[in-house]
């Protein structure tokens, strides 16, 4: 990946590893936008969007991107989402608008993608960059254990229901596992790294694939 022209890189993860921290401090060093579940659902929401939607206000307004990259930064600067358009959106619809303004993203700038279909959505992209953060059960506990404040039975919980459903909603929609190494350049364990080491070992390897 040359980071000195149009890249994406999208990091899939395992609940409880930090791998959005990891994404959002990536995208801070590359200075580059950063986008999640979080800010593709609240966009989808502010503007109503649908893959049809898209289409429609694209034909409409050619500068259309600016208007949601002006929201986009609200929901990333600020804690509160307002909403003005409640949409609720099938599996398949959801998949396939989260597809598009993704890829519309990638058509105006870099930008690092961290979510369940960055993977699958970019995979023959030019110039991007796949990465899978994991990290042991026991470092995974700790961290839910840690941040949701809740038992350790709890956290066990919680990363068996996050990683059944972010697995079937992959096979759902791909001949593929999130698991599947084969589908990223770049596999990172957290077990002995903070998410600023994980950043330095994503540059550096961007640094040295980019010479």
């Amino acid at each position: 990946m040359n980071k000195n022209e149009r890249f994406v890189i999208t990091i899939n993860r395992e609940v409880g590893t930090g791998g959005r921290t990891v994404g959002r401090k990536l995208a801070e060093k590359l200075g580059v936008k950063y986008c999640d579940k979080a800010v593709i659902e609240g966009l989808t929401q502010k503007f109503g969007l649908t893959p049809e939607r898209i289409e429609e206000i694209k034909a409409q307004k050619k500068s259309w991107w600016n208007d949601i990259n002006n929201y986009y930064q609200t929901l990333v600067n600020s804690a509160s989402q307002p909403m003005e358009a409640e949409v609720k959106l099938d599996n398949a619809t959801m998949y396939e608008t989260e597809k598009r303004i993704l890829q519309e993203l990638a058509t105006q700038t870099s930008c690092v993608v961290a979510g369940r279909t960055g993977f699958m959505v970019f995979r023959e992209w030019p110039n991007h960059l796949n990465i899978f953060i994991q990290a042991s059960m026991e470092y995974r506990i700790q961290r839910v254990m840690r941040r949701q404040n809740v038992s350790e039975q709890e956290a066990r919980d919680i990363i068996a229901k996050m990683d059944a459903s972010r697995e079937a909603y992959i096979k759902k929609y791909e001949d593929t596992s999130r698991y599947d190494t084969r589908n990223y350049q770049l596999v990172i364990s957290m077990d002995d790294l903070t998410e600023d080491d994980a950043v330095e070992i994503i540059m550096s390897y961007i640094d040295r694939k980019g010479k």
